[in-house]
C-alpha cells in the first residue's frame, strides 16, 4: 500500500532550540537586572548563586567568561566617578533595549502573529494604507491615489488596444485607510505598598511599561507614550530609566499623577488620548496649594478621594478615558475604583499580577481601533 500521500501528525519528544552558553546566561541576566533595578553587581551575585544550585555554567564557560562577553558585546561598561576613580559596572543603552525587547516578547508575544503596521480606524479617507477597495476617480483625488494597473485595464477595455487612450472616465482610485494616532500616559504607583507583604509588585509593573514602550516605538511609531510615576508627588521618567525604577517610602498621591497626566495629554495634537493607571493601593496623599502635604493612610479619607473623583470628571470633560488596573482585592478599594471609573466613564480591571500585561495590550489595541470622543 502506498503511504506517500497520507496526512496526519507526527509526534516527537520536544527539543529545545539551541542556545549558546552566552545566550543561555544572558536570558537569565536580563531577568535579574530588571529585579535589581539595574544593579549589575547584585544581579551577578544572584547569577552566581543560581549557577551553584542549577549548574548553569561549565569549566569551559564560566560566569567570568560571561562578564567578559558582556563587555565585548557592549552590554556593560565601566563607570567612573568625578574624581576619576572606578564607579563600578553599569549597563548600557544596548542592554536597556534588550530588556525592553525581552519584556515585549514575554508579555505581548502574541502580537507576532498579527499583521504589522499601524492600527486602523473604521473610517476610509486620506491615509497611507491601502484597503484594496476601488472606486471611480473624483475631482479632488490626488494623483498618487490612482491605481495605474486598474486604470490602464479600463482604458484597454473601453478604447481598445490599437487606438489606446486614457481618459478621466478610465481612472480608478484605490481607497486608503485613515490611521488614527493614540497618545497614552502610563501611570505607575511607586508607593511603599508596591513591595509590602512579601510581594514584589513593582517589577511586573516595570515589565509592562517596558513592553508597552517597545511595542509603541517599534510597531506604532506615530503614537506617543509618556510614563510617569507617583508617590507623594508625580514626575515623568524617560523610557531608558525604566529598568532602574524603584519603590520609595511614599504615600499615594493619585491626584498629582492624574493632574500631570492630563497636562501631558493637553499638549498632544491628536484627538485620541488615554490614561492607563497601575496601582495597588488607596489614595492617601494630596498636596495643598501652600505646598504642604495632607496624608492619611487610615481607610479612605473622604477629602482625598473627593479630589480623585474631581480629577476623573475633569478627564472626562477633556475626552480622556482612564483605565485603572487595580492590583488589590479589598472590597472597600474596589468600591472606590468603581465610583472613580463611573465619574470618568472609563474602565477598571481588578487583577493580580498574572495577566496584567496581556490585559493592557488588549485594551490598548481596542482603544486604538476606535475614535475616542
Amino acid at each position: 500500500m502506498n503511504n506517500e500521500h497520507k496526512k496526519g501528525f507526527y509526534f516527537k519528544q520536544y527539543e529545545a532550540p539551541f542556545q549558546s552558553p552566552f545566550e543561555k546566561l544572558f536570558g537569565i541576566f536580563k531577568e535579574l537586572i530588571t529585579h535589581t533595578s539595574g544593579d549589575f553587581d547584585e544581579a551577578i551575585s544572584w547569577l552566581r548563586e543560581l549557577d551553584v544550585e542549577y549548574k548553569l555554567t561549565t569549566p569551559e564557560y564560566t560566569i567570568d567568561d560571561f562578564i567578559e562577553d558582556l563587555k565585548k558585546k557592549g552590554y556593560i561598561r565601566e563607570e567612573f566617578k568625578e574624581d576619576g576613580t572606578s564607579g563600578g559596572i553599569g549597563i548600557t543603552a544596548k542592554t536597556e533595549r534588550a530588556i525592553r525587547q525581552s519584556a515585549l516578547d514575554q508579555i505581548f508575544g502574541n502580537i507576532k502573529k498579527s499583521a504589522t503596521g499601524n492600527h486602523k480606524t473604521k473610517h476610509a479617507g486620506n491615509g497611507d494604507e491601502h484597503t484594496g477597495e476601488l472606486r471611480e476617480f473624483q475631482f479632488g483625488d490626488g494623483l498618487e491615489r490612482i491605481s495605474l494597473t486598474e486604470s490602464l485595464k479600463n482604458a484597454q477595455i473601453n478604447n481598445g488596444v490599437d487606438d489606446f487612450m486614457l481618459t478621466e472616465q478610465d481612472l480608478v482610485v484605490e481607497e486608503t485607510q485613515f490611521k488614527a494616532q493614540m497618545s497614552t500616559v502610563l501611570m505607575i504607583d511607586i508607593s511603599h505598598s508596591m513591595i509590602l507583604y512579601g510581594e514584589d509588585r513593582i517589577t511586573p509593573a516595570k515589565k509592562v511599561a517596558m513592553a508597552l514602550a517597545e511595542l509603541i516605538t517599534t510597531r506604532y511609531p506615530k503614537d506617543t507614550l509618556d510614563i510617569l510615576v507617583f508617590g507623594n508627588d508625580a514626575w515623568t521618567i524617560p523610557i531608558r530609566d525604566l529598568p532602574y525604577l524603584k519603590v520609595g517610602p511614599y504615600h499615594t498621591n493619585t491626584v498629582a499623577g492624574l493632574q500631570l497626566a492630563m497636562d501631558l495629554l493637553r499638549r498632544k495634537r491628536n484627538t485620541n488620548k488615554q490614561i492607563f493607571m497601575i496601582t495597588d493601593g488607596k489614595p492617601s496623599c494630596v498636596r495643598e496649594k501652600n505646598g504642604d502635604y495632607y496624608m492619611n493612610s487610615n481607610g479612605l479619607d473622604e477629602y482625598i478621594v473627593d479630589k480623585c473623583y474631581n480629577q476623573a470628571q475633569q478627564a472626562r470633560k477633556l475626552h480622556i478615558p482612564i483605565t485603572t488596573f487595580m492590583i488589590a482585592n479589598d472590597p472597600y478599594l474596589q468600591k472606590f475604583v468603581n465610583r472613580f471609573t463611573e465619574a470618568n466613564q472609563g474602565k477598571a480591571f481588578y487583577t493580580g499580577l498574572k495577566g496584567l500585561g496581556e490585559m493592557i495590550f488588549e485594551d490598548y489595541e481596542t482603544n486604538r481601533k476606535k475614535k475616542i470622543k
